[in-house]
């Protein structure tokens, strides 16, 4: 049940981040989970600006820890 956890990190990262969701039964979708390795599902991968990931969970979301990686992300 990652979907609520995901809409709210889309409200909370708006204007800050961009939230794409990949299903994973489509072309695209495997080929995005095979380019980072996903291995389970749900997985979130957040990637800074220079395509590098730099955080990655699998199973439950913990939206408070993205919030964290981006806010580190943006910070001048």
């Amino acid at each position: 049940m990652a979907k609520p956890i995901v809409d709210g990190l889309e409200k909370e990262l708006e204007g800050k981040a961009d939230v794409v969701r990949l299903n994973a039964m489509t072309s695209i979708g495997r080929q995005a989970a095979a380019h980072f390795g996903a291995r389970g599902l749900p997985t979130l991968v957040l990637v800074d600006g220079n395509g590098e990931v730099v955080l990655t969970q699998v199973g439950i979301i913990r939206s408070g820890a993205v919030q964290e990686q981006v806010e580190l992300l943006i910070a001048p």
